[in-house]
Order: structure tokens, then C-alpha cells, then sequence
């Protein structure tokens, strides 16, 4: 997938909050997602939705701060981290 490509550039491991072991928060939560949609509907967990649900906050607060030129910027990486390219919305 494009998220899966994404995951692997150097930018996407540039950005974010060192969630304690070299990886940061929004790489982890981009690879959740990944395990998510290769899902079935019916497999999902609890955890899963929680996860769905944080990612939907994290985005619409990202969004809501949106700078003057967000192309190729840190906010523009972290929110692909997190499955989201404002470009294709």
C-alpha cells in the first residue's frame, strides 16, 4: 500500500515523538493501521477501534493546525504517519 511505501522512506522516520525505543509514535500508529486494513471487518478488536478512534483525533487536531505551506514539511510527514495525505483529501 502507499502507507506500507511511506513507512519505509527515511522522512517518515524524521518526524514525531520517540515513543521510548527509537521508533516514534506516529510510525507505530502508521504500521497499526497497516495490520488493521488487512483485516477482516469481522477480526477486529476492541484495541483496533480504540486505534481507529485515536487516529480519527490525532488527524482532525493535526488538520486544524495546518501552516502556511504544509508541503513537505514536518507536519505534512507525521500526519502521512498517521495514514493521512491531506493532498488526496
Amino acid at each position: 500500500t502507499t502507507l506500507e511505501k511511506w513507512l519505509k522512506t527515511e522522512e517518515s522516520k524524521s518526524v514525531g515523538w520517540d515513543s521510548g525505543d527509537g521508533e516514534s509514535i506516529g510510525h507505530k500508529s502508521g504500521e497499526h493501521i497497516i495490520k488493521i486494513l488487512n483485516k477482516k471487518k469481522t477480526d477486529l478488536t476492541a484495541a483496533d477501534y480504540q486505534h481507529m478512534q485515536k487516529v480519527y483525533g490525532y488527524v482532525a487536531r493535526h488538520m486544524a493546525q495546518k501552516p502556511k505551506d504544509p508541503k513537505d514539511s514536518n507536519w505534512d510527514y507525521s500526519l502521512k504517519n498517521w495514514g493521512h495525505d491531506y493532498r488526496k483529501n
